[in-house]
């Protein structure tokens, strides 16, 4: 239950973030797509980490169906735990009756997790450049 929650509590302050900008026009969707992104960027510094240190010879198949399968994986759960019935409406008025100060020490272990990911991915291309991948050929 926990889990689920800090996901809600992620979906909640990416859509704060985009309520604040200069459009809010479809901000629950760019949040949506947001979370999406951010799942896609730990599963590829995961993949890139296992293959890596672990296995160098783990690769994507030629045809990309688990990369497919991935995204609509993603997307459709997503779109039944946020959009479907507007259930984010729901996630949004629970959030927003947390204590100021609770909330504000919330968006910034977000922004922390936000920049883990980022930085992560960053430092796992690093790695994967470092290789002579031409002997695993």
């Amino acid at each position: 239950m926990k889990i689920k929650k800090v996901y809600y509590y992620l979906f909640y302050k990416i859509y704060k973030w985009y309520e604040k900008g200069p459009s809010i026009w479809l901000s629950e969707w760019k949040s949506s797509f947001s979370m999406d992104v951010l799942i896609y960027f730990v599963v590829m510094f995961l993949f890139i980490y296992y293959n890596v240190f672990i296995n160098r010879h783990a690769n994507l198949s030629e045809s990309n169906i688990e990369v497919y399968l991935l995204v609509l994986s993603v997307v459709l759960i997503n779109y039944f735990v946020f959009h479907h019935r507007n259930q984010w409406k729901n996630y949004v008025k629970e959030f927003d009756k947390l204590p100021k100060k609770k909330n504000q020490t919330g968006g910034w272990i977000v922004f922390g997790f936000i920049l883990f990911v980022i930085a992560n991915l960053v430092l796992s291309f690093y790695l994967m450049s470092q290789i002579d991948w031409s002997q695993y050929r």
